[in-house]
């Protein structure tokens, strides 16, 4: 599935660096794409959850999630983006989109974080950067389960997300990312998503490295409920 956004990303030369801003009708501006919408309600099908969940890193998805921010990553100088509804089970539905109308929806697909750790120092920060996210194996462990290289760059791919909350103010996170997959069966692959994220509060970097798992959703695989 991710090879698609692979090819989207290929068009990006380089992170921006938009300063934060401050919205005052989140709900107007966040996108809304197959029904998903911030405040939302969306459910995830729980018979597909139960079956597929033992062979994945998550555990315990829950079937009903609320949307809580909305995050926007244009990419391809604008013509492609993609769109994440962050909900309240620590994940995000991620759509793939050309243009803004529902007909340019390429692919959908569910994440779960997995972690978030804090970089507190400039050398970890350089180091994550140059051999932690890309791995010089092409390949990821992921406690004790193994991942591998499903882009083909030897540096970590850069994009800037806009992220608007239900609660709370607009921002703008530098993201350096580097994507993993395994085969999990026949018809079904895990991605492993490792990225140094970079965000400035007032005077200051936010550094942090945070890894999600995810898995293509099937239209029929979700609905919007509220």
């Amino acid at each position: 599935m991710i090879s698609k956004v692979w090819l989207a990303l290929k068009g990006i030369l380089g992170k921006t660096d938009p300063a934060d801003q401050k919205s005052t009708d989140f709900k107007t501006e966040a996108p809304e794409v197959a029904g998903l919408r911030l405040g939302g309600a969306i459910e995830i099908d729980p018979l597909m959850l139960k079956l597929i969940e033992p062979d994945l890193t998550i555990e315990g998805a829950a079937s009903t999630q609320l949307v809580l921010a909305v995050g926007v990553v244009d990419l391809d100088g604008g013509s492609t983006r993609l769109v994440r509804y962050y909900t309240d089970d620590d994940a995000y539905i991620q759509v793939l989109q050309e243009g803004t109308d529902e007909a340019g929806i390429i692919e959908i697909s569910l994440w779960y974080f997995y972690d978030t750790k804090p970089i507190d120092s400039q050398d970890r920060w350089d180091t994550l950067l140059k051999s932690d996210v890309v791995t010089e194996s092409g390949k990821y462990d992921l406690d004790e389960t193994e991942f591998e290289a499903h882009w083909d760059n030897t540096s970590p791919v850069c994009m800037t997300e806009t992220t608007y909350p239900l609660k709370g103010q607009q921002s703008s996170t530098d993201q350096f990312a580097m994507l993993y997959s395994r085969k999990v069966s026949d018809n079904m692959t895990e991605e492993l998503l490792v990225a140094g994220e970079e965000k400035e509060i007032g005077n200051n970097l936010d550094r942090s490295v945070v890894r999600t798992t995810g898995i293509q959703l099937k239209i029929s695989d979700f609905k919007v409920v509220a």
